[in-house]
């Protein structure tokens, strides 16, 4: 199978610890995205988001700055997995998040490389910049 690698950067007007947050906490996790999500908080520990679509496991993670999991979504191969690099870097007035996921079969790239965006930088800097307005 052929596989290929996205790489996205993002701006979240938000500081490191509150995007870590967000994508690392169950509750807050599901409520940006709109769907249920398990996440274990230490490395080993396992995830699933959005009813299970996407499953996996914690490999690395260093808090406010990095997270790195195995990722399946499951309209792939069995046993299949990629790893995705989520990397924060505090900004002036926010995060700059890199984003990489290596080993993402070809012909589920656009659309996975399109649901980032749609569910997950967009919805989360949706969530942090309402939370400003209040």
């Amino acid at each position: 199978m052929k596989t290929k690698t996205i790489h996205q950067e993002v701006f979240i007007e938000a500081p490191p610890a509150d995007v870590y947050h967000a994508f690392m906490d169950s509750k807050t996790h599901s409520l940006f995205t709109g769907d249920t999500a398990h996440i274990g908080k230490k490395i080993g520990d396992q995830f699933s988001a959005f009813d299970g679509y996407a499953t996996g496991e914690n490999l690395e993670l260093k808090p406010n700055k990095l997270i790195v999991q195995s990722w399946h979504a499951s309209d792939w191969p069995n046993g299949h997995h990629s790893t995705i690099r989520i990397e924060l870097t505090p900004q002036k007035k926010g995060t700059a998040l890199i984003f990489h996921q290596t080993d993402v079969p070809e012909e589920h790239l656009y659309d996975i490389s399109n649901g980032w965006w749609e569910y997950y930088w967009n919805p989360v800097n949706t969530m942090f910049t309402k939370d400003k307005k209040k």
